[in-house]
């Protein structure tokens, strides 16, 4: 049990298939603070896969805001309202136990979450989950379920107290916190089960443009805590107001020049989808090393 709360991790592996069955490769998008921008990437990471030829699902655990359900929930009817057919993923929704017992809570979520796994495992390439920002059970067994975690993370030392400690004087770093701490439970849970790791990979998003001295504290810290617990840096997206803009209407920045789109397509556009290809690169997703990116 972990020391944080009292929330157990699976004690057997979740999501199990047939034998013979290639399992989809679950990606969790996940980070214990909101305002990361985790429901902006799963969206765009989602359509990213599809529009490559892989068959994704979706799952939005986040089960109060649902910003990446609402996201999908909006592309939908963008498509019924202009006609258009857009790349979309198999999505599950779940909803919490309505148990008041704490381990009649347990056993129903995760079996809800378990089942849910089994079936997008069985029907698609990849899974992508957005994970809520809190500490609940259906993110821990997400977690735990993850062959791929990403946290993005803000050029902030708010954002990076979630990760570990830090200096107020010398900006050096400390001890891990408690996301990481979950996470590391998460990493030796799976690799006793499962004989299998957990790649994890931090990525910077909503980068500001201007070389601030903050900035670079937070980028030398996290470098210095990448080798301290393992896990891998990847760069993010800048900060764009056209993120925001996009949500509403249910479209990324691969829908753009889609019938329909009345967002005019401009270079600053054209650097974002590079940044969605350079973190697809580091990602290292199984089956797309050397596959042409079409965008």
């Amino acid at each position: 049990m972990s020391s944080q709360t009292g929330f157990r991790l699976p004690a057997r592996p979740l999501g199990r298939v047939r034998d013979g069955v290639q399992a989809a490769h679950v990606i969790v998008v996940g980070n214990e603070k909101g305002g990361a921008g985790k429901s902006t990437v799963a969206m765009h990471l989602a359509v990213a896969l599809l529009r490559m030829g892989k068959t994704v699902g979706a799952i939005d655990l986040d089960l109060r805001q649902r910003s990446f359900g609402r996201y999908l929930s909006n592309r939908q009817r963008w498509c019924e309202r202009h006609g258009a057919s857009l790349p979309r993923p198999e999505e599950i929704v779940l909803a919490p136990s309505a148990q008041r017992d704490l381990d009649l809570v347990e056993e129903e979520e995760t079996e809800r979450f378990s089942e849910a796994l089994t079936r997008l495992k069985t029907s698609c390439e990849f899974i992508i989950i957005d994970a809520p920002g809190a500490d609940t059970l259906y993110s821990r067994l997400a977690h735990s379920s993850a062959d791929t975690v990403i946290t993005p993370v803000n050029d902030s030392f708010v954002d990076f107290d979630l990760l570990a400690e830090i200096d107020p004087d010398s900006y050096e770093v400390g001890k891990p916190s408690v996301y990481s701490e979950m996470l590391w439970e998460c990493r030796k849970r799976k690799a006793q089960l499962e004989k299998r790791s957990i790649d994890w990979v931090v990525m910077r998003n909503r980068i500001s443009m201007l070389d601030a001295r903050n900035k670079r504290r937070v980028g030398d810290g996290l470098k210095m805590l990448s080798q301290r617990i393992g896990f891998r840096l990847a760069p993010g997206f800048a900060e764009r107001v056209i993120y925001r803009e996009l949500f509403p209407l249910g479209l990324t920045l691969l829908d753009l020049t889609e019938s329909g789109s009345t967002v005019t397509f401009t270079m600053s556009h054209v650097a974002a989808r590079q940044e969605l290809r350079d973190l697809l690169i580091i990602l290292k997703l199984p089956g797309l090393q050397g596959a042409t990116i079409p965008f």
